[in-house]
């Protein structure tokens, strides 16, 4: 055996908790479900600037001074070896690090084979052979440098049908000839208590030597998803099943919900007992930054488990004021159509809505003697303050209201642009959501904080892993090993409980 992975076991044997290494951390979704179960963070990664503040704000404050800094700073990659951590780790490299956990960006694999793969894996000088293939190169250095129990690897699912290239197969070879057992899936973060409709690639690799099999947690919520996200992972999964099917592949079914698992946590489970907001429709016309320094007090009891676990987050306990409760300000038009809009309704409904909204204002100032022609300046000021600009045929998902008694849609890092893709339930509030409202669909307790203003926020929010489905995988992880991980928060009954139930009927 190896005398890093002799030297961890060894450890962890003593009862010493897994130190975690998130790669690609950004503000730290993964490394919060991971600390939450018992791991210990060594640090993260991360090239963006306001995503490394808040990985260092929240996992590594400033009280200890002397590597804080360090986990504060932008961190590319391509640039830090991790023959740099040392001064962290305190340790050789290779006994200091027991679990890498990280979603490298997708880079364009359609046209490397695995013979090419390895090749650019080997080359010392990698990023320079193949630009393409560089992020997945560099995790896979950290992982062969650093030697890790176990790793976690999350992508979307296109990354199994890149072009109609499987890139998960190529990663768990490049893994098994480190001596790593691997199993790849698609879960959907709405079936393990998130409010949110999240597939995701996910990627679970344990080394031999502790003995173990790498497996995925069962659902604790039984959910019905709409047909697109059927038929998304249809198409991601295309070649995969072609494959398993003749040749093997490390691709496993994701585990089945009990049959008595509750529904999916809902929008309005998630937010309902957080403070109605209705500034921002008399501050019309104000732009510039929104900071997150506010101190919005909680004015109801949480109504749900979700909300409560939101305040009570170990670790993450809210003070019981929100700091980043804040929206953007938009226009007339808009606070108009959010009102008018249906839950469920997208931007092509909205267009409808809008369009005649305009035709009645138009006719109104016709009868009123206003002479307004089709062209003119007027007329076409007239309709821009009615119609959005946007062709509906071609941004059919820009807009769409959130069902109150539904899980949310995908949440992107788009939402740093804009979040008209999620609109709040609530007609009355005319509003999109709020940078907490976001954090609370992707679970992010509400002592969680995010560094920089609005946007950063809302593009950070957008590319993380939901906590809470990060919390479900390294319980079993955990578990896989022979540790006992903390408890998991009860939200539903635990599905391993009810599958006992069924084997002893």
């Amino acid at each position: 055996m190896a005398p890093g992975i002799r030297a961890k076991l060894d450890r962890i044997g003593r009862g010493e908790p897994l130190r975690l290494l998130d790669l690609f951390s950004g503000c730290g979704g993964l490394t919060l479900g991971f600390v939450s179960a018992g791991c210990v963070s060594v640090g993260g990664v991360e090239i963006d600037a306001h995503a490394a503040e808040s990985h260092a704000l929240n996992f590594h404050p400033l009280k200890d001074r002397s590597a804080a800094p360090w986990h504060a700073m932008s961190k590319d990659i391509l640039q830090l070896k991790p023959s740099s951590l040392n001064h962290l780790l305190k340790r050789p490299p290779n006994e200091g690090v027991d679990v890498i956990v990280g979603g490298p960006p997708c880079p364009a694999f359609t046209r490397v084979g695995r013979a090419k793969l390895r090749e650019v894996f080997q080359h010392p000088e990698a990023f320079k052979q193949d630009p393409r293939a560089t992020l997945y190169v560099q995790y896979l250095q950290y992982v062969q440098a650093l030697k890790p129990l176990a790793l976690v690897m999350e992508n979307v699912p296109d990354i199994l049908n890149w072009g109609g290239h499987n890139l998960g197969d190529e990663i768990c070879e490049s893994l098994k000839a480190m001596d790593y057992r691997c199993a790849y899936t698609l879960l959907n973060a709405a079936s393990y208590d998130v409010p949110q409709m999240r597939e995701r690639f996910f990627l679970v690799a344990v080394h031999k030597e502790t003995r173990s099999d790498p497996s995925f947690p069962v659902p604790t919520r039984k959910v019905d998803f709409p047909r697109g996200y059927s038929s998304s992972r249809n198409v991601a999964l295309k070649n995969v099943l072609a494959q398993s099917s003749d040749k093997g592949s490390w691709y496993v079914a994701p585990p089945a919900a009990p049959a008595n698992a509750p529904p999916a946590v809902t929008v309005a489970e998630a937010l309902a007992d957080l403070p109605e907001l209705t500034d921002h429709l008399h501050n019309r016309d104000r732009r510039g930054a929104r900071h997150l320094n506010g101190r919005v007090p909680h004015t109801t009891a949480p109504h749900s488990a979700f909300a409560r676990l939101m305040r009570e987050w170990p670790g993450f306990e809210s003070d019981g004021f929100l700091r980043d409760h804040v929206t953007r300000c938009l226009t007339k038009r808009d606070y108009r159509l959010f009102e008018a809009m249906e839950p469920g309704e997208d931007y092509p409904k909205a267009h409808v809505r809008a369009t005649q909204f305009f035709a009645q204002e138009l006719e109104k100032r016709r009868r009123s003697g206003a002479r307004l022609t089709e062209g003119s300046l007027e007329y076409e000021e007239l309709k821009a303050a009615f119609v959005p600009p946007y062709n509906p045929g071609k941004f059919p998902n820009k807009w769409r209201k959130m069902a109150a008694d539904e899980p949310a849609r995908t949440l992107m890092a788009h939402l740093g642009k804009d979040t008209y893709s999620h609109i709040h339930y609530d007609s009355g509030q005319q509003r999109v959501i709020s940078v907490r409202e976001a954090a609370r669909l992707q679970s992010f307790p509400d002592g969680f904080r995010f560094a920089g203003t609005m946007n950063p926020a809302f593009r950070q929010i957008g590319n993380s892993v939901p906590p809470l489905l990060a919390w479900h995988i390294a319980d079993e992880l955990l578990r896989s090993l022979g540790i006992t991980p903390k408890a998991r928060p009860k939200l539903s009954e635990d599905p391993r409980k009810t599958q006992a139930k069924t084997r002893v009927a």
